[in-house]
C-alpha cells in the first residue's frame, strides 16, 4: 500500500516543482536478465517503483503524473510476455483501486482500448468513474498508447464531431488529444539508459525538459526521483525567449 505520510526531509525541499511529470518506465526486462530471472519478474518488481513515484508525487503536491506502461509497438513482444502484461494491468487495477480512492488520486487511462479484453476495459472504466471527483494527484497510465496514434485519433474526432471543413487549429487538436485534461509535461524522465521518446506524447513534449538516467525502472526509488527533480531545477526554461527576457 502507499505510504503518503512520511514528511519530506529539509534537503528534499524543491524551489521549483514541475506541475506534470511523465515517465517512460524502461528496463524491467534487463533488470530481470541481470539477475537470471524471467522478464516477467522485472515487470512485477517495477510495480514497486510505480508505487514509490506515486507516493513521492503526492508528498510533493505535484498535480499530474503520466506513466508510459505499454506502447502500440509493444504488441510485437513475445506473446507470453504481452499476455502476462495484460493480466498484470488487470490485477494491479483491482489491487490498487482502494488505495487510489482512499488517497484522493484521480485515475485516467490513455491509449486505444479496442484490443483489450472486455474484462480489463470494464475494470478501467469502473476505476475512472470511482475516482473522477478526486482532487489530488491525477495519475494517467498510457497503455496501448502511441503519440502518432494520439494525433491521428484527435484529428478524426474533430472531423467527426464538427462535420465541417473548417481548418483544424492547434487549439482544436489539443482539445481532442488524450491528455486534454492536463497541462503539457514539464519534465520527461526515461529510465534504463535509452535516450529517445519512443512515440510517447510527441505533441505534448514540444517544450518539456528531458531527463535520461541509466537506472533501470525497478531500481528507480525516491532518491532517483529527487535527483531528477533537482536537475529540473537547474534548467532555464526560455520558451523561445532569451535569458535576459526572463
Amino acid at each position: 500500500m502507499f505510504n503518503f505520510f512520511r514528511p519530506l526531509r529539509a534537503k528534499e525541499a524543491l524551489l521549483e516543482k514541475p506541475k506534470h511529470i511523465a515517465i517512460i518506465m524502461d528496463g524491467n526486462g534487463r533488470w530481470a536478465k541481470k539477475r537470471l530471472m524471467p522478464r516477467i519478474s522485472g515487470h512485477k518488481k517495477g510495480l514497486e517503483s510505480v508505487r514509490t513515484v506515486i507516493t513521492q508525487c503526492q508528498k510533493l503536491n505535484i498535480p499530474f503524473l503520466t506513466l508510459f506502461a505499454f506502447s502500440t509497438e509493444n504488441w510485437l513482444r513475445p506473446t507470453q510476455e504481452v499476455n502476462f502484461l495484460m493480466s498484470l494491468f488487470q490485477e494491479s487495477i483491482k489491487k490498487e483501486s482502494s488505495a487510489l480512492i482512499k488517497h484522493n488520486v484521480r485515475f485516467k487511462l490513455i491509449g486505444d482500448r479496442k484490443p483489450f479484453p472486455k474484462k480489463l476495459v470494464d475494470k478501467i472504466k469502473e476505476l475512472e468513474k470511482l475516482t473522477e471527483k478526486n482532487t489530488g494527484l491525477t495519475l494517467s497510465v498510457a497503455i496501448n498508447y502511441g503519440g502518432r496514434w494520439d494525433i491521428v485519433n484527435a484529428v478524426n474526432k474533430y472531423q467527426k464531431e464538427t462535420l465541417s471543413k473548417k481548418p483544424l487549429t492547434q487549439k482544436n487538436l489539443i482539445q481532442n488529444l488524450s491528455l486534454n485534461y492536463a497541462p503539457d509535461p514539464d519534465l520527461l524522465i526515461r529510465t534504463g539508459g535509452e535516450k529517445r521518446i519512443s512515440n510517447f506524447l510527441i505533441w505534448q513534449f514540444s517544450y518539456s525538459e528531458l531527463y535520461f538516467t541509466e537506472t533501470l525502472w525497478p531500481d528507480f526509488n525516491e532518491r532517483a526521483l529527487m535527483t531528477a527533480l533537482f536537475e529540473f531545477q537547474k534548467r532555464e526554461r526560455r520558451y523561445g525567449k532569451t535569458s535576459e527576457q526572463l
